[in-house]
């Protein structure tokens, strides 16, 4: 299968002064990293769109906080790109001042598997 490709995520310039573009599994994990970092209310055509995941740095980092992100990672998560993925497990952890979300999926077009992690510092 010929690999297709998309703007990259964050909108970047290549070296040739063009737009830069992103293979599909690439720009997929950009996907999930655009609905984690927005938040609800931030684009003005889609205020819905995203799950405010930094809204949360200020809040105190406790097991509560972690099964509540869980469940509103997973369903943004559907939500948005649940034509293009298959959601496979959302995995939030705390430790001290950093919270890390483990998202794991299944491309929907390929069937290939990709397991993506980030991290917030609070």
């Amino acid at each position: 299968m010929a690999t297709s490709y998309n703007l990259a995520l964050p909108y970047d310039i290549d070296g040739r002064a063009r737009t830069a573009e992103t293979p599909d599994d690439t720009h997929i994990r950009d996907l999930v990293e655009q609905v984690l970092f927005t938040a609800p209310g931030e684009r003005v055509n889609r205020p819905e769109f995203g799950c405010g995941l930094l809204r949360l740095v200020f809040e105190p980092n406790s097991d509560a906080l972690a099964a509540a992100l869980q469940f509103t990672v997973q369903g943004a998560l559907q939500q948005w790109l649940g034509d293009r993925i298959e959601l496979e497990t959302v995995q939030v952890e705390h430790q001290e001042s950093t919270l890390r979300v483990t998202v794991a999926y299944r491309i929907r077009r390929t069937g290939r598997r990709e397991v993506a992690t980030f991290e917030e510092e609070r």
